[in-house]
């Protein structure tokens, strides 16, 4: 049941730094207020059956983009990294493509240079999150259970929300306007990025969350935990729509770039899920799994599954959209790199410089000149 909003607003507290007034420069605290409305984004989910029957019928519907979420189309040219340590420190990168030359080709390469790091907890973080579409927030759990807000565009502190009474284990914004959290405490809480407002408090798993995942619709969230249960939550009503036990404790769950299937990881094994929460297929891996993303195929259609483990490899595995194919996931390519486990695994959508891209052209040309005058 969703709480009422007297409720809320008295569970809701905010950590505010001492004389906050008196001191020039110090970081704001966090407000919260009293919310009657669901955010207007996050529409209600048509759903059949219960339990293991449930089904998405509704599809999902990518955001529209006006003012300054339309300046954001374009790939960028440059990217950022930020990464909370198990030292209570916060890092800061930026990173750039630049072309190397050699004799035979050019290729592309990464550069990194620190923007800041300093100490953001009073514990290990956790989890970290971004605005997506370059928004300005940045998000930090710790187990010091508080959600720390950060403005990325001035690199400072705003202010603290104190909701879960538990270690911060997972953090998301579904949205520029809302983030999603999950602690140790077994609840999930939806605020609002314009005042940090408490939308919802989700509760039903029975112990720590270790993961969730939001639908690209944005109106349905997963989540399993320490309780072997796998939760779907309706975001719009704030509450549970359907719910199954796995019999193992799920570390990881994770849609496809779709919505038409998840999946959801558990030590060396990977589990395959259509939107009913029927169990499709079963992957098992050579080794202990730590991370896996889809990805988007660069050329063709469909996504690819990542997956990284303790092996120092990052698998990469074929998985049909098709819900009527019995063809097993297999692996089709690995990258070989680490000397050590593969912890986790993220993707960049980012532009090629022009230059790169026209001497790939030239490159390419040449060499099927090459090839016709062998022949």
């Amino acid at each position: 049941m969703v709480e009422s909003n007297k409720r809320v607003f008295k569970k809701c507290r905010t950590s505010e730094p001492i004389d906050a007034k008196r001191i020039k420069g110090s970081p704001r605290p966090l407000r919260t207020k009293k919310v009657s409305k669901a955010p207007p984004d996050l529409q209600p989910v048509t759903a059949k059956g219960k339990g293991k029957d449930k089904e998405l019928v509704s599809k999902p519907r990518p955001p529209k983009l006006s003012g300054e979420d339309a300046s954001h189309d374009a790939l960028p040219s440059t990217f950022k990294i930020i990464a909370g340590s198990y030292e209570k420190l916060l890092y800061g990168l930026e990173g750039t493509v630049t072309i190397s030359e050699s004799d035979q080709d050019s290729e592309y390469s990464f550069n990194l240079k620190p923007m800041f790091i300093f100490p953001a907890h009073v514990s290990c973080i956790k989890a970290v999150a971004a605005s997506p579409t370059g928004g300005k927030w940045l998000a930090t759990g710790s187990a010091d259970e508080i959600v720390k807000v950060w403005d990325l565009r001035r690199r400072k502190e705003i202010g603290g929300l104190m909701h879960h009474e538990g270690s911060i284990t997972h953090l998301s914004f579904p949205s520029r306007s809302h983030l999603l959290s999950a602690s140790e405490d077994g609840t999930l809480c939806l605020f609002r990025a314009r005042d940090w407002a408490v939308l919802r408090s989700l509760h039903g798993h029975k112990g720590r969350v270790n993961s969730v995942a939001v639908h690209p619709s944005g109106k349905v969230a997963l989540s399993v935990g320490k309780d072997r249960t796998l939760r779907m939550w309706d975001l719009m009503r704030g509450k549970g729509s359907a719910s199954t036990k796995l019999g193992k404790e799920g570390e990881l769950v994770r849609w496809n770039n779709s919505g038409s299937l998840f999946v959801v990881q558990s030590q060396a094994t990977i589990d395959v899920y259509s939107t009913k929460m029927a169990l499709l297929h079963t992957i098992t891996h050579p080794s202990r799994l730590h991370d896996v993303k889809f990805c988007k195929r660069v050329n063709g259609k469909g996504d690819v599954l990542l997956v990284g483990a303790e092996d120092q490899t990052l698998s990469i595995y074929q998985i049909s959209d098709d819900l009527e194919s019995t063809d097993p996931p297999a692996v089709i390519a690995e990258m070989v790199g680490h000397a050590n486990r593969v912890k986790a695994v993220e993707t960049l959508s980012i532009a090629l410089p022009e230059s790169l891209k026209s001497k790939r052209t030239s490159t390419t040309i040449n060499r099927l000149r090459l090839r016709q005058r062998s022949k």
